[in-house]
């Protein structure tokens, strides 16, 4: 404590919360003398050079939330007891900044001050998402800048709106063990236990086995004496696809999503890549058949020449047509032409004696044509 001429100032003390949350700022003057307090006052700002907003005053056994804090904050401290403390609900991002409290007692000047600096964070998933079968953990954590401890912790769920609740968990940390309704607690028996610390006001817990019949809201209630504080979670329990053999024909682009264009991308450039090696395949398997076609025609000739014999070449012999009609002795000379095959490879034939005839002292003649 540091005093001054007319405050008694406490050093301040730093929060975190998340969007959503509840905090509670806590405002406790200690003092072994009987003080009544007058008046409680709580100021917000949110940086050096902003305006100081009212949060909430209490003067006269009333307790008057201001301005935008109207609906969300409340004095929850025993003001006989010179506690001051502040519950805010529903914390939103422009609550970040500096609260302080100031307490006034009745026939002194002395002002005890309390500064709390809070910070917001972003927002928690108010609904989880779980496969049948997996386990799920669903937080609920009480901030406090005061060493206030829960007495107890329920966890209730409900299907619907109209659905009756059950009890998931109640546990009550003196006793260091979960206590309940066997008749009530039905099918979250031995499947959730308390993960929290509930020394840090942390009732966090652990659902097992997930069913297709958790869904739905589950209601966490933290007590701290006479203040309670409560967290809601939606659970929306997925069912798990069967395991099935997926074909590029079956493929749908609902089925590919969100990678459907990689996979179109993917198999352009496979194609592109591999489309010299298609060609080279192809004139390699079309060189083949070619080569292949040309020695069959080549061995078909072979054999046609074989059984087709060659061309015969045929040899005429020059006649020479004389009428002669001029001649008185009235002879007449008679010319013979004998035609029979020669073979190429005999380009002339030797002429035998029996091929030559006379007739009236006149050689015959053969010519090769």
């Amino acid at each position: 404590y540091s005093l001054g001429l007319n405050d008694l100032i406490v050093s301040s003390v730093e929060l975190t919360v998340h969007v959503g949350d509840s905090a509670l700022l806590g405002c406790i003057f200690q003092s072994t003398e009987k003080k009544l307090v007058t008046k409680v006052d709580w100021i917000f700002s949110s940086g050096e050079h902003f305006k100081d907003d009212y949060v909430l005053f209490y003067y006269a056994n009333i307790s008057v939330p201001v301005g935008r804090f109207q609906n969300r904050v409340r004095l929850v401290g025993d003001i006989l007891h010179h506690d001051g403390s502040l519950l805010l609900q529903n914390v939103e991002e422009a609550d970040q900044g500096n609260y302080t409290c100031e307490i006034r007692f009745k026939m002194e000047s002395l002002v005890f001050k309390k500064a709390v600096v809070l910070h917001v964070l972003p927002e928690e998933p108010k609904e989880l998402m779980a496969h049948v079968g997996d386990s799920t953990q669903m937080g609920c954590v009480f901030h406090s800048t005061e060493e206030k401890h829960m007495t107890r912790v329920d966890w209730m769920f409900s299907s619907g709106e109209h659905a009756k609740e059950e009890i998931v968990l109640r546990y009550y940390p003196k006793l260091k063990a979960p206590v309940g309704y066997p008749q009530n607690w039905g099918r979250f028996q031995n499947r959730v236990n308390l993960v929290g610390d509930t020394s840090r006001n942390d009732g966090s817990i652990m659902l097992h086995r997930v069913k297709e019949s958790d869904g739905g809201s589950y209601t966490c209630s933290i007590h701290l004496g006479n203040l309670t504080v409560r967290k809601t979670t939606v659970l929306h329990v997925i069912l798990k696809e069967p395991r099935t053999l997926v074909t590029p024909g079956t493929l749908r682009p609902e089925i590919l999503g969100g990678n459907q264009l990689v996979i179109i991308v993917g198999i352009i450039c496979a194609t592109i890549l591999l489309l010299p090696v298609l060609i080279l395949i192809v004139k390699r398997t079309y060189g083949n058949k070619s080569s292949v076609t040309s020695t069959t025609l080549v061995k078909s000739l072979e054999n046609t020449k074989k059984a087709n014999p060659e061309k015969h070449i045929y040899s005429s012999i020059t006649m020479q047509e004389v009428i002669d009609e001029e001649e008185p002795s009235g002879k007449s000379e008679a010319t013979y032409m004998t035609m029979h095959p020669v073979w190429s490879s005999l380009r002339s034939a030797p002429t035998s004696p029996s091929d030559k005839k006379s007739d009236g002292g006149m050689p015959r003649t053969e010519q090769a044509f």
